[in-house]
């Protein structure tokens, strides 16, 4: 009896070790350098051609005049809702970048889900985090560089201090690391929690299901929503105006600074007069 713990666990251990491993599918030799192509690279590109697919047949027929159908009535309705969402986020200067958003987190969105129809989700790899992580800072530096300039960048690293100039460049790096290993870790964190509740004898009828709902769907659409939400903020903040005083306030702020004085040198004489 002691045995069956120990046995479980080992089982368990294989199971996780097993799902959590990224093979390699298929390579080849290039002047002695292997090439490989991992699951987490081919079912990526099966999530891209599928998506693509789809895309292009709901996106048949569309109407600009004249009666739509409910096809493209819900299209529209769907991408105006996540527009407007973003929109809330970004400002004008950014708001070109909306679609590529949408496009980020419809891939996180069906790679988290595909683990339903049995495949490993490529979000599993720290590799495919890390890259979309990456792209996303790229695009953030990027936009910082365009609107502010190099100097203008270089300069917001000083803000509001030049003692913070060291952690300001710091989190250049740590703003991609936070959004990969936040998604990976959530991810495998789900999939952990799936494993041992299906390890466990008498959840086997009918919890697992249950479960799968949330960690599976929506927590993996949670996922998408966290990551696409944070990097539109890091967009909007790349580009966004340091508020400065007016240039009337700053006249009248330093007038009464020298009406001040005045007041006080008038108060000191009048008290030497009197004395």
């Amino acid at each position: 009896m002691a045995l069956a713990p120990i046995s479980m666990s080992v089982n368990l251990q294989e199971e996780l070790q097993k799902q959590l491993n990224i093979d390699e599918v298929f390579g080849f030799d290039v002047n002695g350098v292997h090439i490989g192509f991992d699951e987490s690279t081919v079912v990526s590109w099966i999530i891209i051609v599928a998506v693509t697919i789809l895309a292009i047949f709901l996106t048949r027929n569309l109407k600009v005049q004249g009666e739509i159908s409910k096809r493209q009535m819900i299209l529209e309705m769907c991408y105006e809702k996540a527009e407007a969402f973003f929109k809330t986020i970004m400002g004008p200067k950014v708001e070109r970048y909306i679609p590529w958003l949408m496009s980020m987190a419809l891939f996180i969105g069906v790679s988290n889900m595909i683990g339903l129809l049995g495949f490993k989700p490529p979000t599993k790899s720290m590799q495919v985090t890390a890259a979309m992580a990456l792209t996303s800072i790229v695009l953030v530096e990027y936009c910082a560089f365009k609107d502010k300039g190099v100097l203008g960048r270089f300069k917001q690293f000083t803000k509001p201090v030049w003692i913070v100039t060291p952690i300001n460049i710091l989190e250049v790096f740590t703003k991609p690391l936070s959004l990969c290993m936040r998604l990976f870790g959530n991810i495998i964190a789900a999939f952990t929690i799936m494993e041992l509740i299906k390890a466990v004898p008498f959840m086997k009828f009918g919890f697992p299901v249950v479960f799968s709902l949330y960690f599976d769907l929506f927590d993996g659409l949670l996922q998408a929503y966290i990551f696409c939400f944070l990097t539109a903020i890091y967009l909007q903040e790349a580009v966004e105006e340091e508020e400065e005083e007016p240039k009337e306030a700053k006249k009248m702020r330093k007038a009464q600074k020298k009406a001040e004085k005045l007041a006080k040198k008038q108060a000191k004489k009048q008290a030497k007069a009197t004395a």
